[in-house]
């Protein structure tokens, strides 16, 4: 059995797994939720893929918005910010390759199982913070995971029983 050591110095990402199935953890235009987050970057770092990180959010379908590019302004709040910048942070001082994506769609769920299905990803970590998205919207989209992603799919404890 041949043991391969890696210092925090190295790009796990760039082995023999690199060419498979990365770790998507995504959420709905809220903070990323703490336990979802370090999951996923852990999952990244032992499995050795690369690590995409998504939010997926509304578009208003106002056009002038989009024409005078409003559509491409940060996150809506600093929070949302700083929470998916700790998590790809974390995981580039862990040696993971990380991809930062924002999606933004009139249909934010069906977005983000098209994003799902585009990523073709090994582990899917559904991981909106819970206390700051209301609880019908968490419940259509986690009911909407379950029913068509068909990937394995890791949500937090406090969601697990519930949908």
């Amino acid at each position: 059995m041949r043991v391969d050591i890696r210092d925090r110095g190295t790009d796990v990402s760039t082995g023999r797994g690199a060419a498979g199935r990365p770790v998507l953890l995504a959420t709905l235009g809220v903070p990323l939720n703490e336990e979802a987050s370090v999951f996923a970057v852990d999952t990244a770092v032992e499995s050795g893929q690369r690590l995409v990180v998504a939010n997926v959010t509304a578009l208003e379908p106002l056009r002038m918005s989009i024409t005078l590019g409003y559509d491409a302004l940060p996150e809506f709040t600093p929070e949302v910010s700083a929470s998916l910048r700790r998590s790809a942070e974390l995981a580039r001082s862990l040696g993971v390759h990380v991809e930062r994506l924002r999606v933004r769609s009139p249909r934010p769920v069906q977005a983000l199982l098209d994003l799902v299905a585009d990523v073709r990803p090994g582990l899917f970590v559904f991981g909106p913070d819970r206390t700051a998205l209301r609880e019908r919207r968490y419940r259509k989209a986690l009911g909407a995971v379950r029913d068509r992603v068909t990937c394995l799919v890791w949500v937090p404890n406090d969601a697990a029983g519930r949908s």
